[in-house]
Parts: structure tokens; C-alpha cells; sequence
């Protein structure tokens, strides 16, 4: 079955009935309640639910719909908190730049794709990574800081750059 066929589904629709005020109310507690947000969540939650293969929603529906609703809360906020840190970077640069609101969307996309993409590297691969890209140490440098061999440092590169070629091309 494909997840469009849930869309249709007596199933989907009657998981939607029985579930979404309850869905709504939960999420409008966590989030002091704004309605609004909370309303939206839900949607967003039902429509990964729509496209999902798993037939857990049908067995377990709270259970993994509270799962969803929570992943996309934790997504919001990290969102939410790299797009602040954008406008305080462009604002500590102190030009007057603005941005259309295209750009500004198409930014904080990016910056949350290169998060997401980052969070999944072990912690060490991933300092090693920030030190030599964003900080601009070199390996020897970056070795001595953390306390591990160049090879180290080197093997650490690769497994960065490896996993950043498999998310962007595979």
C-alpha cells in the first residue's frame, strides 16, 4: 500500500476524527497554549502521518502521533533558533542588509539542512569538522586542542566529508 492510499482511506479519516482534538489540546499545552501553533502542529502531524508507510498510527494512533507532534516540535524549535542566530549575525555586522523574505527563507533552510546534516555526525568528527571549516585550524592545530593524532584528524575529515557526500548525493 502507498502512503497516498491512507489519504483516502476510511482509515485515515477515521484516525483523524478520533484523534485530532486530542492531538490539538496536547500539543496547545506544550505549547503555553497558542492555539494557533497548536492547531498547525496537528496538521503538519496528520500529514506526515498521511505519507507515512507505517501502520503503527492505525495500532498504537496516540502513541505515534504524540512521537510525530513531538519531532516536529523539537524541528520548530531548532528552526526557530537558527533563524534568530541569523538575525543576530546580520545584525552584528552592522550594515543595514535586508533580505527579501525569499532569501531569508531559502538561508535558514540551508543553515537547518547543514544543522540536521551536522547532528548526525559523532560529536568528535563533528568539532573536528567545525574546527577545520569554519574555524580554519589546521590539522596539526586541531589535533593538539582535542588531544588526538593528525591521522586521527584526518580520518575524522574524511568520515565528515564522506557523510555530507552521501546526504547530498545519495
Amino acid at each position: 500500500m502507498h502512503p497516498v492510499d491512507y489519504a483516502s482511506s476510511d482509515e485515515f479519516v477515521s484516525l483523524y476524527r478520533e484523534h485530532h482534538r486530542w492531538l490539538v489540546q496536547m500539543l496547545r499545552r506544550r505549547l503555553n497554549g497558542n492555539a494557533e501553533n497548536a492547531a498547525d502542529l496537528a496538521h503538519d502531524t496528520f500529514e506526515r502521518v498521511m505519507r507515512s508507510e507505517s501502520r503503527v498510527a492505525f495500532a498504537e494512533p496516540r502513541g505515534f502521533l504524540t512521537t510525530v507532534a513531538k519531532r516536529l516540535l523539537i524541528d520548530q524549535s531548532r528552526r526557530r533558533a537558527i533563524e534568530q542566530a541569523y538575525l543576530e549575525t546580520l545584525a552584528a555586522r552592522g550594515e543595514d542588509v535586508e533580505s527579501s523574505p525569499e532569501t531569508h527563507v531559502l538561508v535558514v533552510e540551508a543553515l537547518d539542512a547543514v544543522c540536521r546534516m551536522m547532528e548526525q555526525l559523532p560529536p568528535r568528527v563533528r568539532r573536528v569538522f567545525v574546527l577545520a571549516q569554519v574555524e580554519g585550524l589546521p590539522y596539526l592545530e586541531i589535533g593538539q586542542a582535542l588531544g588526538i593524532s593528525v591521522q586521527a584528524v584526518q580520518r575524522d575529515m574524511v568520515k565528515a566529508w564522506q557523510h555530507c557526500y552521501a546526504v547530498l548525493y545519495a
